[in-house]
């Protein structure tokens, strides 16, 4: 026997590709650096708190019912909308830190928002998981637990607190915890949201699996917004999986861009937190048909 041929030579190709994707992605993953450094950093700090919690959360989940399906809210024929709820943030500062969670939401849901996005974070976004359970006693809509997720007990906190999806961010995470987290995710019932920058980041997410990806034209790292990354990435996403634009959409003409390459869904955070009348300008961004044929099959 020759002890020095390559011992996946006998495995399918697709399944090479796989294990060779995620060996490259590891060994290439370094921590994050910048705002998201700092971001990640403060979230693995609260994670740790949790594990006195893992088996109160286990039972919790064991009681709660379905959860409305957040992908199969965003499949409609228009580009859906995800309106998201943000206080302040890191590249803008203070954008509405007095809203009314509850006022907010519901004027989400009755301009039409396929889903609403809860930014929970509470250092440099002012949310917390308080307006999540909030949020859930006040719409139907399904809910997006948006954070810096990096440990699978915060993946078992947000199916708690009533989302039906949770952020995960590849450059956030090394490719092995991406793996956890996405697997974490099914074991819950709770569906992730991956959120990708680069076509590298791209391949990873789809390497593992996952069925909901979102494209941030913001570079966390630095706060830079550069709106070509969508437009860019969004066709290469397969027409199976549902695709996310993100960052920078103020307009219905963002969102005919955003259509045009390919999004499902555009997520739209500061320009309607920011309104002093949110229902009818989220319902100015809504009915935009998707564009059939801009991704690959």
């Amino acid at each position: 026997m020759d002890r020095s041929a390559d011992p996946t030579e006998h495995l399918p190709n697709s399944y090479v590709s796989r294990r060779s994707t995620e060996a490259q992605a590891l060994s290439a993953w370094t921590p994050p650096t910048g705002t998201l450094g700092e971001l990640t950093d403060e979230a693995r700090v609260r994670a740790a708190t949790l594990g006195a919690r893992a088996a109160e959360l286990r039972l919790s989940i064991s009681r709660l019912e379905p959860v409305q399906g957040f992908t199969a809210a965003l499949r409609g024929d228009d580009v859906a909308v995800i309106a998201e709820v943000k206080r302040s943030s890191p590249s803008r500062g203070a954008i509405n830190p007095g809203l009314d969670l509850e006022m907010q939401v519901r004027a989400y849901e009755a301009g039409g928002a396929a889903a609403i996005s809860i930014l929970t974070e509470p250092g440099r976004f002012g949310g917390s998981n308080d307006d999540l359970i909030r949020a859930r006693a006040s719409v139907r809509t399904p809910l997006l637990k948006k954070d810096f997720h990096v440990d699978v007990l915060q993946i078992a906190e947000a199916r708690s607190l009533g989302a039906s999806a949770a952020l995960v961010i590849v450059r956030a995470v090394p490719p092995s915890r991406l793996k956890e987290l996405l697997q974490g995710g099914r074991d819950v019932g709770l569906e992730i949201l991956v959120e990708v920058r680069n076509e590298s980041e791209l391949e990873l997410a789809l390497t593992l699996g996952a069925q909901l990806i979102g494209v941030n034209n913001r570079n966390l790292e630095t706060l830079e917004i550069d709106p070509e990354t969508s437009l860019r990435l969004l066709p290469l996403i397969p027409r199976g999986v549902v695709a996310i634009a993100e960052s920078g959409i103020t307009s219905v003409a963002d969102v005919k861009h955003a259509a045009a390459a390919g999004a499902d869904a555009v997520l739209v955070g500061s320009e309607l937190s920011a309104s002093g009348d949110p229902e009818p300008t989220v319902r100015a961004l809504t009915g935009v048909r998707r564009t059939v044929g801009a991704r690959k099959g």
